[in-house]
């Protein structure tokens, strides 16, 4: 089973767009039961608060099912249980490695690493930008699902 986790700052917009996304695609692909996909943020700022209204219209535009996630905080355990910790932006990243310590196993990267154009993805919390954070989010878990399939 491959085990992904998507992250980003408050865990309410972009980390929970490439989660329902990749359920999604994965779904689409009947590959459901060889994957288990999840997501945290980095800060404490929004722990408890559900996914952000803008996110959840895009997803609806989009027919992708959106659950009834809570936003939650990234663990030092949570290393050694994921495979895949895919965060969102380069800030993503230090924050990340404060939680997790090292990256031994060469385990986190940017979603858009998966891509060929390399970058951050822009948090529409600031941009108010719901579709081109999709875009992104979209093009990114294509490529991360082409990845893992060969894996498989």
């Amino acid at each position: 089973m491959i085990k992904i986790l998507f992250i980003c700052h408050g865990n309410i917009c972009r980390s929970t767009m490439a989660e329902y996304v990749m359920k999604d695609m994965v779904k689409k692909a009947g590959l459901e039961h060889k994957f288990y996909i999840d997501s945290a943020g980095t800060s404490r700022e929004e722990i408890g608060n559900p996914v952000h209204h803008g996110t959840r219209k895009k997803l609806q535009q989009e027919n992708i099912p959106c659950g009834n996630h809570k936003a939650r905080q990234l663990t030092k355990d949570e290393y050694t249980q994921f495979d895949y910790l895919i965060a969102m932006d380069s800030w993503n990243i230090k924050n990340i490695m404060r939680i997790i310590g090292s990256d031994p196993g060469s385990k986190v990267s940017k979603l858009l690493d998966f891509t060929n154009r390399k970058g951050d993805i822009a948090d529409p919390w600031y941009t108010g930008n719901f579709n081109q954070t999709y875009e992104d989010v979209k093009e990114g878990c294509e490529c991360l699902l082409q990845k893992c399939k060969l894996n498989l």
